[in-house]
């Protein structure tokens, strides 16, 4: 696990789920730019209901940062070319939203 910070866009639309046992989650996806300009795409789950009620209130495309554990994977396109992907337990979010109301 890797303690991470991470910032992009909001990717489509938040998700809310609810596990085997009942238990609340959201999950989404996040576009963040690497440092040569390409996008990479965070795969985001919250449990702690704060962090899913803010991913909830994001539109697509909606600036966002969050901090959480962090699993670096790999995937293969159609092309066949190895992509990098990234899987974030989110534990904390920072949205514009929350920034201009505060």
């Amino acid at each position: 696990m890797i303690d991470a910070l991470i910032a992009g866009r909001l990717y489509g639309h938040a998700e809310e789920r609810s596990g085997q046992a009942g238990s609340a989650y959201v999950t989404c996806k996040v576009r963040a730019a690497t440092d040569d300009g390409e996008l990479i795409f965070c795969n985001v789950i919250a449990f702690k209901d704060d962090v899913r009620a803010a991913l909830l209130a994001l539109a697509d495309g909606d600036s966002i940062a969050l901090s959480g554990a962090l699993t670096p994977k790999v995937w293969t396109d159609k092309q066949g070319k190895v992509r990098p992907a990234l899987d974030l337990i989110a534990h904390a979010v920072i949205t514009a939203h929350q920034a201009t109301a505060g």
